[in-house]
């Protein structure tokens, strides 16, 4: 499945596909495949990449064009 988010989270945070790709444990080749759309990316890696771009994964999806994630209050 293609996201086109993950390419424009990465460069518009000043990211290179290598540095993604050592966050999540894989080579930039193969993150490279996932920003294409040629490998569909594990919910566990999206996860990961939503945490850490401070971002919903609804938007990352392209389910919502709201970026920010809201906090539960305890």
């Amino acid at each position: 499945m293609y996201f086109k988010r993950l390419k424009d989270l990465r460069v518009d945070n000043d990211y290179l596909q290598k540095d993604i790709a050592n966050l999540l444990g894989i080579t930039q080749q193969y993150y490279s495949r996932y920003e294409l759309g040629h490998y569909t990316m594990p919910l566990e890696h999206i996860i990961k990449l939503a945490k850490f771009y401070n971002v919903s994964l609804d938007y990352i999806v392209g389910l919502s064009d709201i970026k920010e994630t809201k906090t539960r209050k305890k």
